[in-house]
């Protein structure tokens, strides 16, 4: 197998093609720029999200093939037959377009995931921003880096501030009763929208905010939303747990992320897991 520099420079050339067709079909000079909206659960998938999948499998398979690396992108993947799979120990997690609706609705807020995780653990990611003209990456134990035409710089999360003062960056979309209590009632009350778990972390390792919370309701976040931004988030110095502080695991059998799950700039971590957990205690009292 290839040694994980090798392999991220391929993710990253990767993630620069894959932004490139996205934004062609975002500004209507793909060649076939009109977007089929169709609906997968509920979810609005496009034929951009579908071209980007198989330029993605196909460029990771045709460079690293299917012998070392198991792959599963969103818009490939089958839910189990119900007979239990033996988990490849390394599997490409890819989520060709995050952020769909954002996409749809010309926020800008839409981006590429691509991780890479050993057992169960992501070991490297990219996560690329397409309007921003921005690719993040990072390999475990080598920090986080954003990358523009001009070259590479090294991210660090923010520092330093009051509790009180830190922001906290939330959907446009995703919402319902518990996560609004939940917001109401936390003692950080500055807000930013933001579309796409990838920009939503993008913005915390730019420091234009500090913390993200995801709570799942009758769906949860699936392994393709979180593993590329939760690896981009903690090695520029943050933090991404469960609220029990328990770490986030991946390419378990089960793609769904439960619960509630809490990333920030690190300082007040537990604190604000703490807190959150304490709150919707509250909440399914009343």
């Amino acid at each position: 197998m290839k040694d994980l520099q090798e392999i991220l420079a391929i993710a990253r050339e990767v993630g620069w093609g894959a932004a490139e067709i996205l934004r062609s079909y975002y500004h209507g000079t793909a060649k076939d720029p009109n977007l089929e909206v169709q609906y997968k659960q509920n979810e609005p998938v496009t034929v951009a999200d579908v071209a980007v999948s198989q330029y993605i499998l196909q460029r990771l398979q045709a460079t690293l093939g299917n012998e070392d690396f198991a792959y599963i992108s969103e818009e490939t993947y089958q839910l189990p037959s119900g007979v239990a799979q033996a988990s490849a120990p390394w599997v490409w997690i890819i989520d060709p377009l995050d952020g769909t609706r954002d996409f749809i609705q010309k926020t800008g807020d839409y981006a590429v995931h691509i991780a890479l995780v050993k057992e169960t653990r992501p070991v490297l990611a990219v996560v690329a921003v397409p309007e921003a003209q921005k690719l993040y990456y990072a390999t475990k134990g080598g920090g986080t880096f954003v990358e523009t035409r001009d070259g590479s710089l090294p991210l660090q999360v923010s520092s330093g501030k009051r509790v009180e003062d830190l922001t906290l960056v939330v959907s446009r979309s995703h919402r319902n009763q518990r996560l609004d209590y939940l917001l109401q009632n936390l003692p950080c009350q500055n807000q930013k929208s933001v579309g796409s778990v990838g920009c939503k972390i993008a913005t915390i390792i730019e420091q234009h905010a500090d913390i993200y919370i995801s709570l799942s309701g009758k769906s949860a976040p699936k392994d393709w939303d979180i593993a590329a931004p939760e690896l981009i988030l903690t090695e520029a110095g943050g933090k991404f747990t469960h609220f029990d502080g328990t770490p986030l695991q991946y390419n378990t059998g089960d793609i769904n992320q439960w619960g509630g799950l809490l990333a920030s700039n690190g300082e007040y971590h537990e604190l604000l897991c703490k807190e959150a957990e304490k709150i919707l205690a509250q909440f399914d009292q009343d």
